[in-house]
């Protein structure tokens, strides 16, 4: 078998074709960002970290019982609460603890989608590192901190589909009331004439 003899190029040729693109690269305006001096431009739905509104949990366990890394850990103790007119006291959960360790987490946000009540919130806030791995675990009090950073949620497209509540909403508003009903008066008897006995015939101008 023949072998193919590769064409001998000039000499250099692949050192001035590097130094081409540096001086054309040179040339242009640099955007790098001086981070940390200058804060970078993060999108909207960056998923930072995550924020927690302790005034939201009912402590239903729901993000701990879907985490699939097991990362969140949720304490409670239940406590009486008096309802004025009510028969007796009513129960409820109160939160102790709330931590999530983010030396586990992935990111993945399902314990954010499946909150009934909106307590976990995703923050852009990214600069959390620690020297120690066990820094990393972080209580209901630094992610209530965080809480500060989460951006505000954005307008409504007016072309894309309302929501169900607004949906909701306007078609209980488009439905007129019902009038309310008006009691209705019993039928009135007729008054018995004087000296007969009430039935229909009966009276003066009866015939005998």
């Amino acid at each position: 078998m023949s072998e193919r003899s590769e064409p001998a190029g000039v000499p250099g040729s692949g050192l001035v074709k590097g130094l081409a693109v540096t001086l054309k690269t040179m040339t242009k305006r640099s955007t790098t960002q001086q981070y940390p001096d200058v804060a970078p431009e993060l999108p909207p739905r960056s998923r930072g970290v995550i924020a927690l509104l302790e005034e939201n949990c009912t402590v239903c366990m729901l993000c701990s019982r879907e985490c699939p890394d097991w990362c969140i850990y949720i304490d409670s103790h239940k406590e009486e609460v008096a309802v004025p007119g009510a028969a007796r006291p009513r129960q409820r959960n109160v939160l102790d603890r709330f931590d999530i360790d983010f030396s586990l987490c992935m990111y993945c946000g399902i314990c954010i989608e499946v909150c009934p009540f909106d307590a976990l919130y995703w923050s852009p806030e990214f600069e959390y590192a620690e020297y120690d791995i066990k820094d990393l675990l972080h209580d209901k009090e630094h992610l209530g901190e965080w809480m500060a950073t989460v951006p505000p949620p954005p307008a409504h497209d007016p072309n894309g589909e309302p929501a169900k509540e607004e949906t909701a909403a306007a078609r209980k508003a488009a439905i007129p009331a019902a009038p309310a009903a008006r009691p209705t008066a019993p039928p009135v008897r007729p008054e018995p004439a004087p000296g007969g006995t009430g039935e229909p015939g009966d009276g003066e101008g009866a015939s005998e």
